[in-house]
């Protein structure tokens, strides 16, 4: 075969594929410009889900007649004065790709009016441009795409139907507004006004588009790295979860991101708090030098590269994760980690293991009376009023509500942050057995080479010969428990993790397996001195208001919540 160059219209259209793949990506070129060119106000209107037609208004500072022309060419730009500019990117966009895409596969016009001039107005077809000439138009620019790959029609096949691809071009305009709130967007589709933004705060912006539920689980997130990142935004509290990742809203340097990094922190962030399989709401805004990171990865710029990754990576798990460390959710406050005062273990009953006893840091109060005195405001779980199914404990807050307590789930998170601090503090303490326990299982070579990892746990174990192991220590906020059952459970985790994940992963999710072997049981019966001293033990602990698992430890049903049940609103 012979090798021969492309014809310009060719090789154009193959490389407006990269750049211009929907009606969502012209959008989000299109506004890109406009908020590069200083707008404060834009519009947008789709037909037919932007594939009939795209049209994007702005008042910035628009395109000079003289430079009109030169603006649908291919690598014309305004944002890269030098070749240097390329690693410390600041604006949103800098191919020079966008326009010339566009106007391959489309028919575009462009009017656009200076403060110093007239307007002016240049279209392309399918490639082919026309001269630039006079007309009349506001100041700034307006950008008409109409049949969107009517000359590429192979590749308009390959669009979903006209109401999937405009809520995507929606969703794409949402990101951008949310990382430009000073901005104000309108949309419109087919005639029907979808998004209506006057400029606002941050804060105002985020609850207009996420939604006043989520402003109101939200937590404030705030952190940084060594000088150089800022990370600032709120998150959603563990109970407040989606499907799917599509809500988490990723920002860097005012640029809408869905890069796998960012969104693996998220992962790691909650992983302790969540329920798996749901996926946590977000809005996290980072800011750092635009030397730090490398925008120039995708052609949808939608993916970066970070100079110093892990770096970024761990800023950002442990803004969250100082977010998340709170009581039962923001209204409790949080007065530090809790310092809990445990009883001797308990005799142990049918459960395989000792049940761990309750954390009594305080004094029990009074027996409960007829005409109890009210709640305080300081205890916003209330008081115990009584057990129920052996399961679960029912109290009165101080604003009246009732609140249902899953008494595992909680005492597994108290026992969790327990054994976290220990481990912070140089390692889990050990209690030695009494009689080294030998424990059978297939998985005891596993356990045998993880030996160093489980004795920051305070489990001390060896090899045993074949398929079994010796157990000469359990960790001492156990009590004496059958090590069997808490082996074959730690024996799945560490196969679960596999060798490549990190030490401290490991041994967190270990932890929380030893929680759950730590705590109270379902069906067993407690006093109301054991039920009150588990609530004030919750209202101090952080990130209680979640199991280990991410199940929640508590419901609260109010006023509104009994009239939905009883069909009264």
């Amino acid at each position: 075969m012979t090798i021969r160059l492309l014809p310009a219209t060719t090789s154009n259209r193959i490389a407006a594929g990269e750049v211009v793949e929907r009606p969502a990506a012209v959008v989000k070129e299109l506004v890109e410009n406009a908020l590069d060119a200083g707008a404060k106000h834009i519009r947008v209107a789709l037909e037919e889900g932007g594939i009939g037609r795209v049209l994007v208004e702005d008042d910035g500072t628009g395109i000079p007649a003289d430079e009109l022309e030169l603006a649908v060419e291919r690598h014309a730009t305004s944002k890269l004065s030098e070749e240097a500019m390329l690693f410390a990117i600041g604006t949103l966009g800098f191919r020079g790709e966008a326009l010339p895409s566009i106007g391959a596969v489309a028919r575009l016009s462009i009017t656009s009016r200076t403060a110093f001039g007239e307007a002016h107005l240049v279209t392309v077809e399918g490639g082919q441009k026309s001269q630039v000439r006079p007309t009349s138009g506001a100041l700034g620019t307006r950008v008409e795409v109409m049949d969107l790959f009517f000359a590429t029609p192979a590749r308009r096949k390959f669009l979903r139907s006209p109401r999937s691809e405009g809520e995507a071009a929606i969703d794409a305009l949402r990101r951008l507004a949310l990382a430009w709130p000073e901005v104000g967007f309108e949309a419109r589709l087919d005639g029907r006004t979808v998004l209506n933004l006057a400029p606002a705060p941050r804060d105002t912006r985020i609850r207009d588009l996420l939604g006043e539920d989520f402003a109101g689980a939200a937590l404030p997130v705030m952190g940084g790295g060594p000088d150089v990142l800022t990370i600032s935004g709120l998150a959603g509290g563990p109970a407040f979860t989606r499907a799917t990742a599509m809500e988490q809203h990723l920002v860097v340097n005012r640029r809408p991101v869905r890069d796998p990094l960012l969104r693996a922190a998220l992962r790691v962030a909650y992983r302790e708090v969540m329920v798996p399989g749901r996926h946590p709401v977000a809005a996290l805004f980072l800011e750092l030098p635009p030397g730090e990171v490398d925008v120039n990865v995708h052609p949808m710029k939608t993916e970066l590269r970070f100079r110093d990754g892990n770096m970024v990576r761990g800023a950002v798990i442990s803004a969250l994760r100082r977010a998340l460390g709170h009581g039962v959710g923001t209204a409790l406050g949080y007065a530090g980690p809790a310092s809990l005062t445990y009883r001797a273990p308990l005799p142990s009953r049918s459960y395989g293991f000792a049940e761990a006893p309750l954390p009594m840091g305080f004094a029990p109060p009074p027996p409960l009376a007829a005409h109890a005195t009210p709640v305080p405001p300081e205890h916003p779980l209330g008081r115990a009023l009584a057990q129920v199914l052996e399961t679960y404990i029912l109290a009165e807050a101080p604003d009246g509500a009732l609140v249902l307590v899953d008494q595992h789930a909680a005492h597994e998170r108290l026992t969790h942050e327990r054994l976290s601090e220990e481990m912070r503090a140089g390692g889990i303490r050990s209690q030695p057995l009494l009689l080294p326990a030998v424990v059978e299982l297939p998985q005891a070579a596993r356990l045998a080479e993880a030996a160093p990892e489980l004795a920051k746990l305070g489990l001390e174990l060896e090899g045993f010969g074949a398929g079994a192991v010796l157990v000469r220590a359990m960790p001492a906020v156990l009590g004496a428990p059958d090590p069997g059952p808490l082996l074959r459970d730690l024996a799945e985790e560490l196969a679960e993790s596999g060798e490549g994940v990190a030490l401290a992963l490991r041994l967190d999710a270990a932890i929380a397996r030893l929680a759950c072997h730590g705590s109270i049981r379902a069906g067993r019966r407690l006093t109301p001195a054991e039920m009150d001293a588990l609530l004030r033990a919750m209202e101090r602990t952080p990130r209680a208001a979640t199991c280990s698992h991410g199940r929640p430890t508590f419901l609260k049903l109010g006023q509104a919540e009994f009239a939905r049940l009883f069909g009264r609103s």
